[in-house]
């Protein structure tokens, strides 16, 4: 039997005042009378309880036949639901004097809540006083130090098992590890734990295989993955989803749609698993044709009701332009919880629906769902994208004083670029001097950007300072700030900014367009002549551009950054990537059909005036999304209301 004496005292102050079986505060409470485990939980993480359990003043009495055996059942399911260190060591108390750790493996249990609490000195603490340590003992350990991300105390635990103890590690020990490596991207040790299994023979065990493949294939190792996959006596449904994952992660998406396909023709249904790692991959892709067929596969699979995948899903149409879809699928969820409610207020914000994002918010607050930090960051993005200047002032300040969630850089990102946008320099350079916060490059890119949109030169320069010395890397401060001094016909200080770019060997990421057709991404660049259907594509370019000039169309060519004649400006802006997409848009879709592009830069003002025009003459639905939001052109308006 453990004493109190023998535990150490940095886990359990004021041991000998510990009442045993009985406590009297206001009334007697015998444990082993009470017959619901849950209800015992409930009322052993109860301040009052806990506190009377620690008060060196309350009345210890011993009920003269009790069962310890229900009471170790109550002291386990205690164990299991903690979530404060106090109470875990409120239960630790009465297991040291009333019972051995064995016990249930209670001992064991205490370690890993010890571990789950974050408290790893703790729960070594108390690892090293228990006695006749076996191999589950030392699982228990691994696996909790696993679980908060513990690297180096996983494979010190298992050196200490394996050359101290002699004790040989099984596949759940490797596994506990393996994680671990693959939670923190460790993958020298990840590989060093691979050889362990192969120089014990253990890669035959599915779930240590499936381990490894996730390890590999969060590190970008699909070789590895392939080879894992490849040898594996027999794999499982969590063996195709990682393999389909670790293509959608690692930019070779097409290929996990492939494997996707693969498994359906071995007979293996899909469960949820695998429409998240689809899901991923349509994203990747960014292919209507294939989300709809995932949708299909979802409500073919009776995966529907699943609040995860149905999240997963109107995410993936808002990303890909069809906000409608997104709203359908969220008006169909069971009682959406709160991932459900900030992914579609995240829809509403890239898609720049300030207002219904606002009106959403007070839905999901009315049902009584309680909004996070992540909820806050897109109703404020919501706010700036619509110039929502009022109400985004008033959320950021009911955030903290109603919710009680304490702001956060992105929240003071969102600010600084709703200040901006709205024309409020000054208050957005103030914001950000009262930061509590050391400001990050996104909160100064936030201002930055207003900078250049209000041809702000001066603020420009040194925000520009500041982002140079947090990333000296980042080749977009440099071109934006170029981009600022050649539309104020400063050329040489925009010389001077592309020189330095030179010298540091950054290079420019060149614009580009991308439109689905015929279950295939194509891609456009400016003046680009590579398209197959170039000749066509052309042609129906300059048909457009002379009906919108004909309707009084004049090229804005101050947003052709070079020091070059206004001829050449004029054919190089009627060029962009956006429009040769738009023009291809027109020949292979239908009337009825909306014309959805994304650009990954954000698009030019003469590119918005030409979309908008041309959705009005053409009287068709283009949708183009920039590095910034989504912009929905129909009968010659934006939805960004000119505000981007």
């Amino acid at each position: 039997m453990i004493t109190v004496a023998s535990c150490s005292s940095s886990l359990l102050p004021s041991l000998q005042s510990l009442p045993g079986f009985l406590f009297k505060s206001r009334t007697f409470f015998y444990f082993h009378q009470i017959q619901n485990p849950q209800r015992f939980c409930k009322l052993f993480t109860q301040k009052r309880f806990h506190n009377a359990l620690l008060s060196p003043r309350s009345s210890v009495q011993f009920p003269s036949h009790p069962n310890p055996d229900i009471l170790l059942s109550y002291l386990i399911s205690a164990v299991g639901s903690c979530s404060s260190i106090s109470y875990c060591r409120a239960i630790h108390s009465c297991v040291i004097k009333s019972f051995n750790y064995t016990d249930g493996f209670i001992g064991d249990q205490l370690v890993s809540c010890y571990t789950r609490l974050g408290r790893a000195d703790d729960a070594r603490n108390l690892f090293d006083e228990m006695p006749n340590k076996d191999l589950v003992s030392w699982n228990s350990l691994i696996s909790g130090f696993s679980r908060r991300g513990y690297v180096d105390k996983c494979l010190d635990a298992f050196f200490r098992m394996k050359f101290e103890m002699g004790i040989e590690p099984n596949e759940v020990t490797l596994i506990s590890i393996t994680s671990a490596c693959a939670s923190r991207g460790a993958i020298d040790e990840g590989k060093y734990t691979h050889g362990f299994a192969l120089k014990l023979g253990m890669l035959w065990e599915v779930k240590l295989v499936n381990s490894l493949i996730n390890l590999y294939g969060k590190s970008g190792y699909l070789d590895a993955v392939c080879r894992l996959v490849e040898t594996m006596p027999v794999g499982n449904i969590v063996s195709w989803n990682l393999m389909i994952a670790s293509h959608a992660q690692n930019g070779t998406a097409a290929d996990g749609v492939g494997y996707f396909n693969l498994m359906r023709r071995a007979g293996i249904n899909p469960d949820d698993g695998t429409v998240l790692s689809l899901l991923e991959a349509c994203e990747n892709l960014g292919l209507q044709k294939l989300a709809e067929g995932v949708h299909g596969l979802i409500t073919k699979c009776g995966l529907y009701a699943n609040a995860t995948v149905a999240t997963g899903l109107l995410d993936l149409y808002a990303k890909l332009g069809r906000l409608n879809y997104s709203l359908k699928v969220f008006e169909e969820v069971n009682n959406p919880d709160k991932v459900a409610w900030t992914a579609m207020l995240a829809g509403y914000a890239v898609h720049g629906n300030g207002r219904e994002a606002m009106e959403l918010f007070e839905g999901m607050v009315k049902v009584g769902v309680e909004p996070d930090h992540v909820t806050f960051t897109h109703l404020l993005s919501a706010c700036s994208h619509s110039g929502l200047v009022k109400e985004g002032k008033n959320y950021f300040d009911i955030m903290s004083q109603v919710y009680g969630i304490e702001p956060r850089l992105d929240h003071y990102s969102c600010m600084v670029d709703l200040l901006g946008r709205s024309g409020l320099l000054n208050d957005a350079y103030e914001l950000i001097k009262r930061m509590p916060l050391k400001p990050n490059s996104a909160v100064w890119g936030a201002l930055f950007g207003a900078c250049r949109v209000y041809g702000n030169i001066e603020l420009g320069k040194e925000v520009a300072e500041r982002l140079f010395s947090l990333d000296p890397s980042d080749s977009r401060n440099y071109i934006m700030l170029s981009n600022m001094y050649s539309a104020a016909g400063l050329w040489r200080d925009a010389s001077k900014v592309r020189a330095l770019m030179k010298e540091k060997g950054l290079i420019r990421n060149p614009g580009c367009s991308f439109i689905e057709h015929g279950n295939k991404i194509h891609r456009f660049a400016v003046g680009d002549r590579s398209h197959p259907e170039l000749e066509k594509i052309y042609t129906k370019l300059e048909e457009v551009i002379g009906k919108i000039r004909e309707a009084g169309f004049v090229s804005k060519t101050e947003f052709i950054l070079h020091d070059v004649e206004q001829a050449v400006k004029e054919d190089m802006i009627s060029k962009h990537s956006e429009k040769l997409a738009i023009a291809f848009g027109l020949l292979v879709t239908n009337a009825g059909m909306p014309i959805i592009i994304t650009k990954n830069l954000r698009i030019c003002g003469d590119c918005h005036s030409t979309a908008k025009l041309i959705s009005l003459i053409e009287k068709r639905t283009i949708i183009i999304r920039d590095s910034k939001r989504f912009h929905h052109f129909a009968a010659g308006i934006c939805s960004c209301g000119d505000y981007w």
